[in-house]
């Protein structure tokens, strides 16, 4: 019989501790032989990137073993920080240094290319004994450029900078390269400021000569979004494309022209936004069929036959899918459901019932504690805003039959990012507690079209706030959450739309930003180079709308926050400088508003270490608890300042 206590003072088996532990972030996975290989950051070791194997006999041992550690900061966020050699041995780029280096079984790492430290690399791409990156160089003054190189395997580039092939670059990006089975063929992804990869890009093939690229042509893009060059054949190359309004995807034979085809058309998105160099949507299998990932709200998974019909592929996952690699029949994907944590999963296509997991997917606590998310649509001022609702999730306690439970709505980073409904050791540690979470994708979000990531187009701060705002309403209206206790939390991006919703609105009661922008020009003045221009499109270019910077900003307007706020800041962001958290810090603090400032040595952009983890999910409960008016179990309440 389940106690009757208040939300929010449930006891929860779920701790901070076994939370972190229990949410792998999974970096990339391939099959080397009979094994299986993935990336994984170690939250309890400092939240370092460890290469690991599963052997054949379930075995699992690292590879790539403490201190190293496999991650690029290539446009910051990295992405494609290794890969493996058709023998085994494993390329990685070093976080401490951003060299790339080799690891061959039995002996130490070697370095392959030079300690010069304004050079980086990521988006690893092995191709018939040819190690091809993406090379990401800082001149000591500002300045930022990016090419493709190839990078020999013998170690003579550590000596030699110059034994590092120059391919190609002639643009500020460069990303995903391909090379052709025969090795004459170079096929990448290409964009210029002030555009993101989303907005627009080009996909460009090239003839190497000589080891450079001598000339290249433009397949796809200039008005859209092409992604994922993959090669079928030495002259055959499908991608993903989105001049329809959706990604899709689409196949050239560059030997009869370049007409481009469509590729079993869908109302759905096969892509996302490049943050990372990483990710995959789709590969080709050696039978002529095709496995991809198809996004709308919710992902599902298709094959694809050589004629163009999409069947579904039955899994336990169906959120933030990506395909890591393929052998025969068999797929390495990353990905979580409903039911299933997030994890590495191992499928048969011609028996996807087998399907388990390889690392992750199991709550340790047991599936009764994990709330089913319900996908919500809401009517907001610039049309249907989608989320999910976690409603608060406990077999061994109950709300009095009068109390409505206290929400939080989150808010994703991105802005152009996207969440879908799935099993979550965060959201369950709130909702196992009697706190319930709104997830929203908020106008600008992916998954859902071009359409409805460009309505944040010269609107954020606008059209953002209107959705979350419009969500939580929508929420109240359905008499699931208590109107006076519904708070709002969200990083980085995420963040930004935290502070200006607690400025032009009355809806929430507590706010959490982790490293959110508080102030336009600041965040244009100090950001990276990758985003410097990403503000041109999401407000407007400078200096032309330095008005608007202004006026938008939450700095501009805190005489109107008066709602407790906690804030997280990482000290090493290098994305959202410390800066803009601790102004925001000391204008709470001469205006005498409540609030609590966490400051983290040793982080950046994004949380990773299990101490953060955990002191971070701990401080919001007890400041949710101390500010919502509610006593969580074994959770003192934030002292507030």
């Amino acid at each position: 019989m389940p106690q009757i206590l208040p939300f929010g003072s449930w006891p929860s088996p779920l701790s901070a501790d076994s939370v972190a532990a229990a949410s792998p972030r999974i970096d990339g996975a391939r099959f080397v032989g009979d094994d299986i290989w993935w990336g994984e950051t170690v939250a309890h070791e400092g939240g370092r990137t460890a290469v690991r194997r599963r052997g054949a006999d379930g075995a699992v041992t690292d590879v790539l073993p403490a201190p190293w550690s496999a991650r690029s900061r290539v446009h910051e966020y990295g992405g494609g920080s290794w890969t493996t050699t058709a023998d085994g041995a494993l390329l990685f780029v070093e976080k401490s240094d951003q060299r790339v280096w080799m690891l061959r079984p039995g002996a130490e790492p070697t370095p392959l290319t030079p300690a010069l430290g304004g050079m980086r690399f990521g988006g690893l791409a092995y191709t018939a004994g040819r190690l091809i990156a993406v090379r990401e160089t800082h001149d000591g003054t500002g300045g930022v450029s990016r090419d493709l190189v190839d990078i020999p395997l013998d170690g003579s580039a550590t000596a030699n900078p110059g034994a590092l092939r120059f391919l190609v670059a002639d643009s500020d990006f460069v990303a995903q390269p391909a090379l052709s089975p025969s090795g004459d063929l170079l096929a990448w992804i290409a964009w210029d400021h002030p555009d993101m990869a989303w907005d627009r890009s080009e996909l460009r093939v090239g003839r190497i000569e000589d080891g450079t690229v001598a000339e290249w042509t433009t397949v796809a893009g200039g008005a859209s979004s092409p992604l994922q060059p993959m090669w079928v054949g030495d002259a055959d190359l499908v991608f993903v494309d989105d001049p329809t309004g959706r990604w899709n995807l689409w196949r050239v034979h560059l030997n009869a022209g370049l007409e481009v085809h469509p590729v079993a058309p869908a109302d759905a998105d096969t892509g996302g936004p490049l943050w990372v160099l990483g990710p995959r949507w789709f590969a080709p299998l050696d039978d002529g069929r095709t496995v991809a990932v198809r996004t709308n709200g919710a992902d599902e998974l298709v094959l694809i036959d050589p004629e163009g019909s999409a069947v579904p592929v039955p899994l336990p996952v169906s959120a933030d899918v990506t395909i890591d690699d393929v052998q025969g029949t068999r797929v390495l994907l990353s990905g979580a459901g409903p039911a299933a944590m997030p994890g590495l999963w191992l499928v048969d296509l011609d028996d996807p019932t087998g399907a388990a997991a390889v690392r992750g997917g199991e709550a340790p606590w047991g599936a009764e504690w994990m709330p089913r998310p319900r996908a919500a649509t809401y009517d907001g001022p610039h049309g249907p805003v989608h989320a999910f609702d976690y409603p608060p999730t406990n077999p061994d306690a109950a709300a009095p039959a009068d109390e409505r439970p206290p929400y939080v709505v989150f808010v994703h980073g991105g802005p152009t990012s996207h969440v879908a409904g799935a099993a979550s050791g965060r959201i369950a540690y709130l909702t196992s507690r009697g706190i319930g979470v709104l997830d929203v994708n908020y106008g600008g979000s992916t998954g859902y079209g071009r359409a409805y990531r460009e309505r944040l187009r010269g609107q954020w701060g606008i059209a953002d706030v209107d959705d979350v705002v419009a969500a939580a309403r929508g929420l109240i209206a359905e008499g699931a959450a208590d109107p006076a206790r519904i708070g709002i939390a969200g990083g980085s991006a995420g963040g930004w739309t935290v502070l200006c919703a607690l400025v032009g609105s009355d809806v929430f009661s507590a706010g959490i930003s982790r490293y959110g922008v508080a102030d336009l020009r600041l965040l244009a003045a100090d950001t990276h180079d990758y985003e410097s221009r990403y503000l041109d499109g999401l407000v407007g270019p400078l200096p032309v709308a330095e008005q608007v910077y202004i006026e938008r900003s939450p700095l501009s307007h805190l005489e109107h926050l008066r709602t407790p706020l906690l804030i997280e800041q990482g000290l090493d962001d290098e994305v959202v400088p410390p800066a803009q958290s601790e102004a925001v810090r000391d204008a709470l603090a001469a205006r005498g508003v409540p609030h609590a400032y966490l400051a983290f040595e040793g982080e950046g952009h994004g949380f990773r270490r299990a101490e953060t983890l955990i002191a971070t999910m701990e401080a919001e409960v007890g400041f949710l608890g101390a500010v919502l008016g509610f006593a969580p179990d074994a959770l003192p309440p934030l002292p507030l300042d």
